[in-house]
């Protein structure tokens, strides 16, 4: 307890800012998605009454269908977009800047959305969810870069998970604001809707506060004394001579350092390893059937990842068990609901901020914004497949749907158990040439080009 007080104060700019990026953050995301439950009767009532007010005539309904779920559908789209071109501007510009500029964004959106009653035009819901989907694609990998970055290395699993929990709570706070006695009543709808500009405005003032992560800084601008200065302001006073010196010496191998794009990353030998570790923990997380804390550092990454699998996978079969009997016993749809509970807490503190600290940890900076693109990319994809496809699963398929999630879930434990190495305490280094096994297997290791060379030190050595 008191190793946790000393760190909660000389740290405290670290919390800070990590709450900051949190609620501009996974809050954001958790928060839409929760709430577009509650507005589904409102907006359309209100794309009905559109609808007669300009032809005369109730619109039909497969065709109400049709726009509700396009509605709901082009969040996604957005967020491929969005995530899409996070590589490009986070180098260029810094994830700072990203940050801030796409908080404008939400909030223009979040505007755009709240006039749609008023302007009587469904379509500006269209366009506003579609903006906010831009900004969402955005802002979560830039969120969980920023975080990797600021973090000291006996911090790095805690504040990775706490996107997780950000997420957990922007959903919370979404339910509990979609009530009808709060602001999911018929009149009060379009308040819901634009409420999402909230967290976004919250960031905007206050993240010009905080600096741009210190190897960003230093690595890409050359800011030595901004460097300092930002460890300072986010570590507190102390002896912080050994991570620059690291970073200064990152620094001297980045002038001939390239950073590699999507497809030159795919392309890349060196990482094949790691790209099918992203995509499986991508894949497993949109298809675990949901859609975090101190305990990473003590258990380890692979081992939550690769338990927490197993452990759910059990628990959907006893879900799908007692679903079965819930008409043969009176008390079994309790130990199913006891099962849902138990099978989101295991999700929360196993694989939730693991897979986080894993897609940080195994790539190198040279690589890190590609990588991040495509597990954007393939989460997006995921949620769009997954919206558009499982209310048919589940209308053929009945409770045995949950099958499908169990036998993602064994597989991809048994695949982490047996190809991912603990990252756990090691650099870059030690990660890579773990990877380097299984990427090269009996060939013989080649030097590391230029361009992935580097031990980016300052979010794993610390």
């Amino acid at each position: 307890m008191t190793g946790f007080l000393s760190d909660l104060v000389q740290y405290r700019g670290l919390f800070q800012i990590i709450t900051v990026l949190g609620i501009g953050g996974t809050f954001q995301i958790g928060f839409q998605i929760s709430t577009i439950t509650y507005m589904s009767q409102h907006v359309k009532a209100f794309i009905n009454e559109t609808w007669l007010e300009r032809y005369g005539y109730p619109i039909h309904e497969d065709k109400l269908l049709f726009l509700w779920s396009i509605t709901v559908s082009v969040f996604g789209i957005g967020g491929l977009l969005g995530s899409s071109g996070s590589r490009y501007l986070t180098v260029k510009y810094g994830k700072k800047k990203c940050l801030l500029c796409n908080n404008l964004l939400m909030i223009v959106a979040a505007s755009i959305m709240g006039c749609s009653k008023t302007a009587q035009s469904f379509e500006m819901i269209l366009i506003g969810r579609f903006m906010c989907g831009i900004s969402a694609g955005l802002c979560v990998p830039l969120h969980h870069q920023y975080v990797g970055e600021i973090s000291p290395r006996k911090l790095r699993g805690f504040a990775n998970s706490t996107s997780s929990f950000f997420w957990s709570l922007g959903k919370a706070i979404g339910q509990i604001s979609g009530q009808r006695e709060l602001l999911g009543s018929k009149s009060l709808w379009p308040m819901l809707m634009a409420s999402c500009g909230l967290p976004a405005l919250v960031q905007l003032v206050t993240l010009p506060f905080f600096p741009e992560s210190p190897p960003y800084l230093l690595m890409h601008k050359g800011d030595q004394e901004g460097c300092k200065k930002a460890i300072r302001q986010l570590w507190g006073e102390g002896h912080h001579q050994a991570e620059i010196d690291d970073i200064m010496k990152e620094k001297a191998t980045m002038k001939n350092i390239k950073i590699l794009s999507v497809l030159e990353l795919m392309k890349e030998q060196a990482f094949r390893w790691q790209l099918y570790t992203i995509v499986i923990l991508t894949t497993t997380v949109q298809l675990c059937g949901i859609n975090a804390s101190s305990i990473i550092e003590r258990l380890g990454r692979k081992v939550l990842l690769r338990g927490g699998y197993w452990i759910m996978g059990s628990l959907l079969a006893g879900i799908t068990v007692t679903l079965s009997l819930q008409d043969w016993y009176f008390w079994m749809p309790y130990c199913s609901l006891c099962l849902i509970i138990l099978f989101v807490v295991v999700f929360g503190v196993g694989p939730a901020g693991a897979t986080v600290s894993i897609r940080i940890e195994i790539f190198k900076v040279s690589c890190r914004p590609s990588a991040f693109v495509i597990s954007a990319v393939l989460n997006w994809l995921g949620v769009f497949v997954i919206g558009t496809t499982f209310p048919f699963i589940v209308e053929r398929l009945k409770h045995f749907c949950f099958l499908i999630f169990m036998g993602v879930l064994f597989t991809s434990g048994t695949l982490i158990h047996l190809f991912l190495p603990e990252t756990k305490g090691k650099s870059i280094v030690e990660i890579t040439e773990e990877f380097n096994k299984l990427n090269f297997k009996k060939k013989h290791v080649p030097a590391t080009p230029n361009y992935v060379t580097e031990d980016y030190t300052f979010c794993t050595r610390l």
